[in-house]
């Protein structure tokens, strides 16, 4: 591999390194969405929720006169509770996620997201191998790994959108309104990193096309 292209690999590597740690942490964070009811009135309570793709935590918050009736923020002092759906724990109780529908789609989500880990944990491997000494062709399988991953961390991003959204919508909760937080940026910024990352590898690690007639994909770009 040229030199050149040794130092656009090692960037689009470091672009794809960061995309890999913002995946981890929205795959273990709980705050891809935050969800809150309406308030009747000024001076009183309301449970605020924000979940990820394992557990939801809701916190009971005390308004006060000058709070609006939206109860948006999780900022506000309140005790806070955690708790794992029950679906995947099906002894423990559960009051505030009942609509069954969600159980799909947690579970989807959850399992695409594994999946985005194990296309990153495949690609590393690759990238790794790579690395020895006349092994440069493990970087194309390796990018494809990569591309795989941002793509199973969008489909994750949009079923846990489409959650939030039937969650909301349905008249079996008390949400009304929501946000989607730190955790759902992350995820969003995962998927371009990676995916455009993985793209970008492959192309750098293709070989230089032929520009005579006699020449093949081998001997167009020889090794330095």
């Amino acid at each position: 591999m040229s030199q050149t292209k040794t130092v656009k690999v090692r960037v689009t590597l470091s672009f794809i390194l960061v995309g890999t740690v913002l995946a981890m942490v929205a795959v273990v964070t709980d705050h891809w969405a935050v969800l809150s009811p309406h308030v009747q009135h000024h001076n009183g309570t309301c449970d605020v929720a924000h979940f990820g793709l394992w557990r939801i935590c809701t916190k009971h918050v005390v308004l006060g006169d000058g709070e609006d009736q939206s109860c948006r923020t999780i900022t506000l002092s309140g005790e806070k509770n955690c708790s794992y759906f029950r679906h995947f724990n099906p002894g423990e109780s559960s009051e505030i996620f009942e609509v069954t529908t969600q159980k799909e789609y947690s579970i989807s989500a959850a399992a695409i997201s594994i999946f985005s880990l194990g296309f990153i944990i495949l690609g590393t491997i690759c990238i790794l191998l790579s690395f020895r000494k006349k092994r440069d062709y493990l970087l194309r399988p390796g990018s494809m790994f990569y591309a795989f991953a941002g793509l199973c961390i969008l489909v994750s991003v949009e079923v846990m959108r489409q959650s939030v959204k039937r969650m909301v919508d349905s008249e079996d909760t008390v949400w009304i309104d929501y946000y989607y937080s730190w955790s759902f940026a992350c995820a969003c910024t995962a998927f371009v990193l990676l995916f455009l990352g993985g793209l970008a590898l492959l192309l750098f690690a293709l070989p230089r096309m032929p520009q005579n007639p006699w020449e093949s994909c081998m001997d167009a770009e020889p090794e330095h």
